[in-house]
Parts: structure tokens; sequence; C-alpha cells
């Protein structure tokens, strides 16, 4: 499928109850290529009563889909990850045409994506409850758990796919029905996601889509209507502490997935050709525009200068592009807001007195490149020291033994996650006890999997998804005593 016939096959809506239509005011909102700065498509932009509609259609369905038997709850999303597999290429080139990103890149998103809605639907029918006599001996205790209730799920631009289905997964297998709100920038994976589990048999009113591209005032709504009891972000700690705050007042059950600063720890005794393929994964995946990228760069001081040459050298090899053209490894950032605060990070260090090995520059466009950037020397006090970067900017420090390679790492007000290079098993164990993070990376540069727990610690978050955790955000536990059937 092309581009044109892809682009078209895409709704243009909001889905309400099953519905596709246009917001109740009419309001649109532009899609663009940011690789080209160019429209590719003009969506539905949905307001307070959209919302609100949306929220009704969700508490309509809520007690039929919760009745609905875990069986059929997984059959469908099982129907669903086999549908996207087949449309896995559509998905995939859709995803770089809306945000950037490679095409290999998308391909391999289109799998990670799928895994939520293949591991949720195993576990599904798996939800665990108990029974069993108290101790006194007089009763029967019975534990069961059952559907928090109608959801409103809001998912980033970078992930587009993964951070939907991410959400969609569990939320469904638990028995929840969901409004999900997909970022403007990025919102037609989500749609066609949508399209997709309507083809696979969901019922109508059980997801239900908004796109906007003024979310605030209908966020508001939406979150302070009382039949709503889940509220699930991605998205950065500033906003995220705003709708926690919001939540609060209905008592919302929340899952917060907000940003990162991960330290790449590389001590002497490490695989250095390791460490800087693992880099390389670690901070240029989607153009280093994913909260688990790593920010700051800790290498061991007798080992900095050559990591640094053999990272220089294969950040040299990257090749900037449009992400449709072969080979392309490096796509354009969201848009122009992005291009400026790397700018800002990257020249607050060079004027701090951190070295250029490659890169440092915006790239002319149309589109909005960053060149891939390599800095040495990054001085403490540095703006990309304490902020995420959220651009293909590595930027070294070094230390001289591990207390200082700890104290650089948890030097922090975020914890999402950490990668350590080391070859002594015994180093990692303490690095596993030592790091303040959620996840972490032990010689390994990428640590995202479905049937993991992914989340952070500290400003990072809070709440878990995927693994087994996940689905149990989205369900509330009850507890039930019985007389003693034998007394």
């Amino acid at each position: 499928m092309n581009e044109a016939a892809l682009l078209d096959s895409v709704r243009d809506g909001l889905l309400i109850g099953g519905h596709w239509r246009p917001a109740a005011d009419g309001a649109t909102v532009d899609v663009h290529d940011p690789a080209t700065g160019r429209v590719i498509k003009t969506v539905a932009s949905a307001g307070i009563p959209d919302g609100l509609a949306a929220l009704d259609a969700a508490c309509d369905a809520a007690d039929a889909w919760a009745a609905t038997s875990s069986r059929t709850r997984a059959e469908i999303l099982r129907r669903t990850f086999d549908l996207l597999m087949l449309r896995s290429e559509q998905f995939a080139l859709l995803m770089t045409l809306e945000m950037g990103k490679p095409l290999a890149e998308a391909r391999g998103e289109v799998v990670y994506g799928g895994e939520f809605l293949r591991w949720f639907s195993e576990i599904a029918a798996h939800v665990p409850g108990r029974y069993g006599a108290n101790p006194e001996g007089t009763g029967r205790m019975i534990v069961t758990q059952h559907p928090v209730g109608p959801c409103y799920l809001i998912t980033p631009w970078n992930f587009p796919l993964a951070m939907a289905t991410r959400k969609i997964a569990p939320a469904l297998a638990a028995g929840c029905t969901v409004v999900i709100k997909p970022a403007a920038l990025a919102p037609l994976t989500t749609t066609y996601l949508a399209q997709l589990l309507e083809e696979a048999g969901l019922p109508p009113g059980v997801v239900n889509v908004v796109t906007t591209g003024d979310p605030g005032p209908m966020s508001q709504a939406v979150i302070a209507d009382s039949r709503l009891r889940k509220l699930s972000f991605t998205g950065s700690t500033p906003v995220g502490r705003h709708l926690l705050a919001q939540a609060a007042t209905g008592v919302l059950r929340t899952s917060m997935e907000l940003g990162g600063n991960a330290p790449f720890v590389v001590f002497d005794d490490a695989d250095l050709d390791k460490a800087v393929d693992g880099a390389l994964l670690a901070k240029f995946r989607n153009i280093g525009q994913a909260c688990t990228a790593a920010n700051r760069f800790l290498v061991q001081r007798s080992v900095a200068k050559d990591f640094t040459r053999r990272l220089t050298q294969r950040v040299r090899e990257l090749r900037v592009g449009r992400g449709t053209e072969p080979g392309v490894t490096i796509g354009p950032l969201i848009d122009d807001k992005a291009i400026a605060k790397v700018e800002q990070l990257v020249g607050d260090a060079i004027g701090r007195g951190a070295s250029v090995h490659t890169g440092g520059t915006r790239i002319d466009g149309p589109g909005t490149f960053f060149a891939p950037t390599v800095l040495a020397d990054v001085p403490s006090g540095s703006a990309l020291l304490r902020e995420e970067i959220f651009g293909p900017v590595i930027g070294i420090v070094s230390f001289d033994d591990e207390d200082e390679a700890v104290a650089l790492a948890n030097d922090t007000e975020y914890g999402l996650v950490s990668y350590v290079y080391t070859e002594s098993m015994a180093r990692g164990q303490r690095m596993i006890e030592r790091l303040r993070t959620g996840m972490m990376g032990l010689n390994v540069g990428a640590v995202s999997n479905a049937a993991a727990p992914f989340g952070g610690w500290q400003l990072s978050g809070l709440g878990r998804e995927g693994g087994d955790e996940g689905i149990h955000e989205y369900l509330q536990t009850k507890y039930t005593l019985t007389p003693n059937p034998f007394a």
C-alpha cells in the first residue's frame, strides 16, 4: 500500500460509541510529516462535549464489557494481534509518516506494541483470587479482583502504537472500557488501531478515540467527571503533576509514566565494543526521543578517551534523512520546539566547556533534523545533565571510582531506567542494589518487554505497565467474609 492509499484508509473522525463522527463544533487539527513539514492528514479536534460523549459511551458499555467472559476478551485481543501482524507494514509506514522514526525502527515498534496485545490476551483469563479460612477459624475469606471502571488514557507521540497497546490491552483484559486521547502530533496510528479493534469484534463503546488539538479543557472535563475511575498518562513530569492534581479530586486510580534522565555507566572492565553497541541503542533509538533514552554517559576515566573515540566513529556513520529512505538510521525530531530545546541544551554545555566530537548543530530543512552529536567533558551544572534531552545527543562525563559513579548516576530527581556495563558480576549486583531506578539494563542497551513491569521511581512516575503487574493497574480488590460452612 502506498503512502496516499494508507493515509486515505485511516479515519479522520472521532470514535464514540461505535460511530465515527466529526467534532461537535466541526473543529479539526492538521497532522504533519516532520521530515518534510507537509500536512499529511486533517482529523477531527474534539472539545469538551466530545470528550464527555466518549465517556458516556464508555460508561454505557462498562457493565456489559465487565460481564463478558475473560476468554472472550482474550480472544478479541488475540485477533487484534493477528490482524496487526498481517498489516505490520502499513502500521510501520504510518508511524514513520506521522512522527518520523526510520522505517526499520517502526517495524520494531509494531512487534513490540503487538506483544502487549498478545501478552494481555494470555493473562486475561488468569487473574488470581484467594480463598481460605480466617486465622480464627470462624469464617472463610474470599478475595476477588474486579474491573476498576471507565478509564481515560493519554498517550504520547513518540511511540504511537506501543503506548496505545500498552494501555488499551490491559484495560480490556481486565474488563474496563476506555476513552483514549492520542497526542495531536501523531494521532493516526491510534485511530488505525481502533479500526483494527473494531474488525476484531470489539463491541461499540468499549474503546473510544478522541483526537484533539486542544487537550487541556477536554481532559479536565473528563477527569472531573465522577464516573471516571482511572487515569493513565505517559508524558512529561510537569504535565503528569498537573494531571495528578486534577485526579486527586475524584480520588482516581492513576498510572503515570513520566520523564527520565537515564545514566549510562561504563566501567573500565567493560567490553567496550558491547558498550558502544549498547550506547547507540540506548541513545539513538527513536532519534533519542524516548523516556528510556540514555541521557548522561558516565565513563570511567581510564577508558573515557577510548570509549569516546569508538563511539564518535560509529555516530559519524549514522545516516540522517526521511525515515522511508533506505539506510536511514536517524529521522527528524518531532517539531521546531524539539529542535530549539536540543539546540539550547547543546549550546549551554558547549558554553560551559564541553568539547564537540561530532555534530552539535541542526540540519537545514525541509524537516526538523538535528545532527547526531557527541559531547565530551560535559561539566557539572550543564543543563543537559539535569533535563531530559529528547534528541540525538550524547554527553560524556568521566568518573574515577564506583562510589563516584553511583553518586553521579543518582544525582537526579528522576528514576526511570539506568544502564550499566561491567564484566564483574559482583559489581553488577552492587549496581542493581545501589542505583535508584525502576528498571536497569545490565550489559544491555534496551530493557522494554511486554512481559516485564515498565515504570520508574521518584519523579519518573507511579504504577507499572506490562508484566503481571500491568493488569492489576486496572483491577480493584474485594474481600468477602463468609461464615464457617462447617460450624
